[in-house]
């Protein structure tokens, strides 16, 4: 078995608000550029006469998102949604290479938003935002990633004339109109 490293750029974020329908597929916050996920150990750390006792202290887990600022982005919206009205929101961490049994390995919790921050840059605003997790997360995997997730920046083969608008838009022409 070959080992590779995971590419970055096959990493996204999936949000839910805790509050949304049974049955209600998670979002995909837009215009991700980054994600971290981060696990840390608190150090308990005492000098006594007869040396240095460490040990292990709580345990804490962040996830923090880096996106271009949306207004009307779904995922977004509920990310700012649940800060606004100090709720929480379920994350996934799942990595877009599927495994041998063509799941796709996912670390899930429950968050609550600890800041949110837009940066206006020069260029595109940049909304960060912190995510402590309550608990801790959990490994899964998930089956029923869409399509075009899985395909996020790419389009498919088109004949000439069979969709009309720019790359990303999702009309079809009319068979008259061919």
């Amino acid at each position: 078995m070959t080992v590779q490293p995971i590419e970055g750029k096959k990493v996204i974020y999936l949000v839910q608000a805790t509050n949304a329908a049974k049955g209600t597929k998670a979002l995909l916050p837009g215009f991700q550029t980054e994600g971290t996920w981060t696990r840390e150990h608190e150090a308990l750390d005492e000098q006594t006469k007869s040396g240095r006792i460490l040990g292990y202290g709580a345990k804490t887990e962040t996830f923090e998102l880096t996106l271009y600022s949306a207004p009307g982005d779904e995922g977004q919206a509920a990310i700012t949604n649940a800060y606004d009205n100090e709720g929480q929101v379920k994350v996934w961490r799942v990595e877009l290479t599927p495994d041998a049994e063509g799941a796709y390995p996912a670390r899930f919790g429950y968050s609550i938003i600890s800041s949110v921050a837009i940066s206006d840059a020069d260029s595109f605003a940049e909304l960060t935002v912190t995510l402590p997790v309550i608990g801790k997360t959990q490994a899964g995997t998930l089956t029923d990633i869409p399509e075009e997730i899985l395909n996020l920046a790419l389009y498919g083969f088109e004949t000439p004339g069979e969709k009309t608008g720019e790359a990303g838009a999702d009309s079809e022409t009319t068979p008259e109109n061919k």
